[in-house]
């Protein structure tokens, strides 16, 4: 089974998962997400969706296999990224209900004539409530074909993976209502959360500690912070591009809380309005502007001593240069069936709009251009137009 290839860094302490909102609640992820998530190599039954631990998810797909065993039913999900194999358990009333059946099989075939009615022909409750039972067991039971949703922990059994459910049901979807709407909610999610890196240290390098010993904010700390102060202004006001010096006064109530940390700590203390405090302002906003280059939210159209800064999201001309290319080349016959791979995009939208594109600014655009329904992924990376 192929795996997700993570970096050894990329695994934070086992003691600081419980940190990740993630960890402790049902994870929506398309199927093929999770049939290659890496197992953990602190704890077994922990999984890592890019730096996220993972051991219960929540899925929607469509049966597409089914075997019953005594205890269980077998199902394969398909959600069209994938297909999994749950383990649904049967409830304890229905298999008493098996029991009983076939120890009463012969009774009951023998009597039928007098199944409906009492001693004197008046009405049978044992034998209303039986049919009831079976009528709720029948409407309760899945086929192929049936819309089903599981919620559950992930396992990996005999080199698959699979889920064993805490909990499942079969969905009433005829007009496609819960699909449409589980399909727009994925992209989102992925988008604000499970694409997002999970950092126990709020921007510092995994495993290190918060604050330094005498309980004082360490440098990673403060970063972390201040990157997310950036990101969230540049979400809320819908900046397309800005200049350093536009958004340094965001960073001013970070230096104070970098009184004890560093080299320089000394002069800080000593003067609040010295000349270092300017210098620590550039040094905390190069790093943090360095952190949302690399996660893609951020790329330079042009290097220059103009530092000009481009937000991946708000970038119209970008989105209709990807766009544009893999509408033109979708027409080829050589990408017509699977569409255009993820690096020949880059390659194409570097010669026409910028040889600065970074792949994690493709992929933040790709991802806004799917959401908006521009254009669909036909594998992990390959996209054609709508």
């Amino acid at each position: 089974m192929e795996t997700e290839h993570v970096d050894s860094e990329d695994e934070p302490p086992s003691m600081l998962w419980g940190l990740d909102p993630v960890f402790s609640a049902f994870a929506r992820l398309y199927i093929k997400d999770i049939l290659i998530m890496r197992e953990s190599r602190q704890i077994p039954g922990i999984y890592f969706f890019k730096t996220h631990p993972i051991f219960q998810v929540d899925i929607l797909g469509v049966v597409v296999f089914r075997r019953e065993r005594e205890d269980f039913y077998s199902y394969g999900v398909d959600d069209g990224t994938g297909v999994i194999n749950c383990l649904c358990w049967k409830s304890d009333k229905w298999k008493e209900q098996d029991e009983q059946s076939k120890g009463g099989r012969v009774a009951s075939a023998s009597s039928s004539s007098s199944c409906t009615a009492g001693p004197s022909g008046g009405f049978n409750i044992e034998e209303q409530l039986r049919r009831l039972q079976q009528a709720q067991r029948e409407a309760s039971s899945l086929d192929i074909g049936d819309l089903l949703r599981v919620r559950g922990s992930v396992k990996t059994s005999r080199g698959q993976r699979e889920i064993m459910s805490s909990t499942f049901y079969k969905v009433n979807d005829p007009v496609m209502a819960v699909q449409i709407s589980w399909m727009q909610e994925l992209p989102q999610l992925y988008r604000r959360c499970y694409l997002k890196p999970f950092n126990p240290t709020s921007g510092g390098e995994p495993g290190t500690s918060s604050t330094t010993a005498a309980g004082q904010p360490s440098f990673s700390s403060v970063l972390g912070r201040a990157t997310q102060a950036l990101r969230d202004f540049l979400r809320e006001k819908a900046v397309r591009r800005f200049r350093p010096y536009d958004v340094e006064h965001l960073l001013h109530p970070y230096i104070p809380q970098l009184a004890t940390q560093g080299p320089h700590s000394s002069q800080l203390q000593a003067s609040a309005a010295g000349p270092s405090v300017p210098s620590h302002v550039r040094h905390l906003l190069s790093e943090s502007l360095r952190i949302l280059q690399q996660e893609g939210t951020l790329f330079r159209k042009v290097i220059s001593q103009d530092e000009l800064y481009h937000v991946t999201e708000q970038d119209k001309d970008l989105l209709m240069a990807i766009r544009d290319v893999i509408q033109e080349d979708t027409r080829r016959e050589k990408y017509a069936e699977k569409g255009c791979h993820v690096l020949h995009i880059l390659s194409s939208v570097r010669r026409r709009y910028s040889q600065n594109l970074s792949r994690p600014a493709l992929e933040t655009a790709l991802r806004v251009l799917e959401t908006t329904s521009d254009i669909i992924s036909t594998s992990d990376a390959h996209y054609t137009v709508v």
